[in-house]
């Protein structure tokens, strides 16, 4: 071999070394979750999340999760650099099934996600389920993660995700929205899919990094109540966003005089069995239309950094835009009407 491509060849290979030595690797790591016909993967691309694995998981009947999340994941991957994997609640055929009954509607049904053993390899779960029944085996990653200390966020219903869950702190049975997430919903204030909601940013938190850059945030979804009436917020929760109902449901559709702002967004701390540390955020906001709203896709782009102790890299005018054709369904359980039907998990892609 001639001298001069000798010479090339051995820059070459100095060159890709040297990159990996700075920590950019020439080719893209080994996404940490095998593909597979029941789950989806994105590999992160250049950005702050790079090394950083975020779960979601898309199980609710209502909001079309199924939509919402892998938007999201797939823009946490391409403009921000994590890799993410989405797991889905699927039907005996291996189908996303948002049709599936709960067990309130029947007592024999039981849910199934499929990849949830892969919640070991995630720095943070992204959580989006309403109403769920999981069997043991399944429930036991979530109560193992719940004790990782490890990082979460839920959207929406994940308040109020599961039925028969059954983790237990010091002998005392936990409710998952009530003491995980900050807050369990207890009733729509205002008219469910009737009112929308404007988001306005909590004075005295304004300088919180997760609400760096956050402005115009409007959603579809109505306001939910997670405690009594008189009261507020558990202690331990730092509000950042309140929702004030609309009288309809546009944008610049006047407020609603009879009724006040709730919190609709926060962060706090979660402590598991093993006594290590999480942070949670909550938003009750989050519906797959919500999230055509780059103000709450901002804001949640901009937990997650907070959540994985990033938050030094949010950039108020990072990339949040959606990749892709995104045209989620409306939300609703009138699935003939609204043309919800079982489709594989590679439709979402």
């Amino acid at each position: 071999m001639p001298r001069h491509v000798v010479t090339l060849a051995t820059l070459a290979f100095a060159f890709l070394a040297l990159q990996s030595a700075n920590g950019q690797p020439a080719t893209s790591a080994k996404h940490p979750v095998p593909e597979s016909p029941l789950w989806l993967t994105y590999s992160g691309e250049n950005g702050p999340g790079k090394g950083k694995h975020i779960v979601f998981i898309a199980a609710d009947q209502e909001y079309r999760s199924e939509f919402a999340l892998p938007m999201l994941a797939k823009m946490l991957a391409r403009h921000h650099g994590f890799d993410c994997t989405v797991l889905f609640s699927v039907n005996k055929d291996n189908e996303v099934d948002p049709t599936m009954k709960i067990r309130w509607e029947d007592k024999t049904v039981t849910h199934n996600i499929p990849g949830l053993e892969y919640l070991d390899k995630a720095d943070l779960v992204i959580l989006f389920s309403r109403l769920i029944s999981l069997p043991d085996n399944q429930l036991q990653h979530i109560y193992k993660y719940l004790d990782s200390g490890k990082p979460i966020i839920g959207i929406r219903t994940a308040n109020h995700g599961f039925l028969g869950f059954d983790y237990k702190k010091d002998g005392k049975r936990i409710d998952f929205g009530e003491h995980v997430l900050g807050g369990s919903f207890r009733n729509h204030h205002g008219r469910w899919q009737q009112d929308s909601t404007r988001g306005i940013i909590v004075e005295e938190n304004k300088n919180h990094p997760v609400l760096k850059g956050v402005k115009d945030i409007w959603g579809l979804t109505d306001v939910y109540r997670t405690y009594k009436e008189g009261g507020s917020l558990p202690a331990d929760c730092t509000p950042l966003v309140n929702g004030q109902p609309l009288m309809g449901r546009k944008q610049d559709d006047a407020i609603n005089p009879k009724l006040i702002p709730l919190p609709v967004a926060w962060v706090k701390t979660w402590t598991g069995n093993l006594g290590k540390t999480a942070r949670v955020f909550h938003t009750t906001m989050g519906s797959g239309e919500d999230f055509q709203n780059a103000g709450l896709r901002r804001l949640t782009v901009n937990a997650a950094y907070w959540c994985l102790q990033i938050e030094k890299q949010i950039d108020p005018g990072s990339n949040v835009e959606i990749v892709g054709k995104y045209e989620p369904l409306r939300s609703g359980f009138d699935y003939a009407r609204l043309r919800v039907v079982p489709r594989k998990p590679s439709f979402y892609k």
